[in-house]
């Protein structure tokens, strides 16, 4: 049955007919602008189209990953990656693994750098309760004491402090936090204050007699950490001058000062800088080292509004249900007391616990923060932390212009192609020429049909593989002509001529595609980026092409052969 011309013209048509719908243009609809847009289904690579290219590893500088400990961080970090990209709907994303690094492709994307800050940020969250410092400021001289013996008392930039330190560090302790505070969702209040009151509390006293550092007796009294902070806004804050902020964190980044810190609290510096007194001062907070609640267990952020009150951007999230518990109990413990939503170990904001918090809460930004940088937190959140934070080890830029040209100077290769082949064949064939370009031109349709049926993505060195299988299509049908026009040389009838030839050629051309698939399988296991769309593209044509020989021109050559006379010979 599947043998009679009628059954093989049937099997030909649903083929090309399924490889035509799959590249009929789809219609998209913008949910924002409401504007829809025609978008031809076959892929484009982000070397035809512009966008962004990215190879990141696991930052691991002590080298204390190793085995399959860094296997597991790798693919943690890829789901990761792959899960962030496609909430940020790039269409058509590539994101694989090659050894430890993981490649990133987003080809089309109009901002490249929001891209990369979403695939790169490590978004490790935690609430922390801001405690009152005491356990710090009773640290202070130790602290101190250590920076001076790891820095050196003459290599310091801040000048030694004959008596106490720039700012009494004890009247801290003993104010209250400013209680004009605005409460917001579920019982949490934003931590700001009134403008003016906030600069007269938050203005370090810059004032103070100094000493030359040689005539410093004593390397314990000078206080180089102290004369840096001025009191903050609430309990457990503390303010560095935004000058002087890299310095002291480069002394607490000391291996001697970080053990100098009592076990019990962390310390973490925060995103929003304090104008005060016409200068502007870096937060530095004193919290718990527990946190009350970490964001893994979250089980949704987003999406992102704005506070209709204070204009300002927040990100309300909901945890899974073990969070809620831990949550409820945590801040059931701490109500009156000031929690941090630390992001990256940079505090982002805080607010008062006024009430048990449970399920769903919200995250205020600080203000001055866009609501994409919003949109972009709740994203990060959603898709979840890295384990470990990521360095880019290779950025690459592809301009949408060059794109273009590429895509200009494909399609006129494969138009010659094309055209240089099709004049060959009927130049060389004849007849039989003719029935060769009618099979190549229903491979052209199974070979992108195919493509956009499975969802390749068409790349420069795809269009290679394209333009190469054609070559290959082109070279069956010679071989099978030549033995045809040996057949009848040998005297045969041109029936008997055209079926030996298609019988005793089918060998060197199986034999000669399945050895190109083979390496173009292989090439897609261990290839990445441009090699994998090469492969694809190769292995698809080799598969398209072997059909096209074998089938489609048989059956043309029998179509021919029915409406000739059985002993006409035939024009090959």
């Amino acid at each position: 049955m599947f043998g009679s011309v009628r059954w093989r013209l049937i099997w030909i048509a649903v083929l090309v007919a399924l490889c035509g719908f799959a590249l009929v243009p789809e219609t998209v609809v913008d949910e924002v602008t409401g504007t829809s847009e025609r978008i031809w289904p076959l892929k484009l690579g982000l070397d035809l189209q512009g966008g962004m290219h990215l190879a990141v590893e696991i930052y691991d500088p002590d080298g204390t990953l190793t085995g399959e400990d860094l296997n597991d961080a790798v693919e943690r970090t890829l789901t990761t990656i792959r899960n962030r990209i496609d909430e940020f709907g790039v269409r058509e994303p590539t994101i694989q693994r090659s050894g430890n690094r993981i490649i990133i492709e987003l080809a089309g994307v109009d901002d490249p750098e929001q891209a990369k800050r979403i695939a790169t940020e490590t978004a490790f969250m935690e609430f922390k309760i801001i405690t009152d410092g005491q356990e710090f400021v009773s640290a202070l001289e130790r602290l101190d004491r250590a920076i001076v013996n790891e820095v050196g008392l003459e290599n310091l930039e801040v000048t030694p402090l004959e008596t106490e330190p720039q700012v009494d560090l004890g009247d801290i302790l003993g104010t209250t936090p400013d209680s004009a505070e605005t409460e917001g969702e579920d019982g949490a209040e934003d931590g700001t204050e009134d403008a003016g009151e906030a600069e007269d509390a938050a203005a370090p006293d810059t004032t103070g007699e100094t000493a030359d550092p040689a005539e410093a007796a004593d390397p314990a009294a000078a206080r180089p950490l102290s004369a840096l902070l001025g009191q903050g806004r609430i309990l457990g804050e503390f303010l560095v001058a935004s000058e002087d902020q890299p310095t002291a964190a480069a002394w607490l980044e000391l291996d001697a000062v970080r053990q100098a810190i009592p076990r019990e609290v962390t310390i973490h510096w925060g995103v929003e800088e304090v104008g005060a007194g016409g200068s502007s001062y870096v937060p530095l907070y004193i919290l718990d080292a527990e946190p009350l609640i970490t964001g893994d267990l979250l089980q949704d952020a987003g999406p992102a509004t704005r506070d209709p009150t204070f204009n300002q951007p927040v990100v309300p999230f909901e945890t899974t249900r073990r969070g809620a518990r831990i949550f409820e109990r945590g801040t059931a413990r701490n109500i009156g007391q000031n929690m941090a939503i630390v992001l990256d170990d940079r505090v982002q904001s805080y607010a008062v616990i006024r009430q048990t918090l449970s399920r769903r809460a919200q995250i205020e930004l600080t203000p001055g923060s866009s609501l994409l940088e919003a949109q972009e937190l709740a994203l990060v959140l959603r898709a979840g932390a890295l384990p470990m934070p990521i360095q880019v080890v290779e950025e690459r830029n592809v301009s949408a212009s060059l794109g273009e040209d590429s895509i200009r100077q494909g399609r006129t290769a494969f138009i010659i192609g094309i055209v240089g082949v099709i004049i060959l064949m009927m130049v060389y064939y004849r007849a039989a020429g003719v029935l060769a370009v009618g099979a190549l031109l229903t491979y052209v349709i199974l070979m992108l049909g195919g493509l956009a049926g499975l969802d390749a993505t068409l790349t420069l060195p795809g269009i290679a593989g394209l333009i190469l299988s054609i070559g290959m299509a082109v070279d069956a049908n010679v071989l099978i002509f030549e033995r045809v026009r040996e057949e009848l040389a040998a005297g045969k009838t041109p029936r008997t001529a055209v079926d030996a030839g298609f019988g005793n050629a089918l060998s060197a051309i199986v034999d000669a595609n399945l050895t190109t698939l083979i390496t173009g399988i292989i090439l897609f296991q261990f290839g990445t980026g441009a090699v994998r769309g090469f492969a694809v593209t190769l292995c698809i044509g080799i598969l398209a092409s072997f059909f096209s020989a074998i089938y489609v021109t048989r059956t043309l050559f029998i179509m021919y052969l029915n409406r000739r006379g059985s002993r006409e010979s035939v024009s090959i």
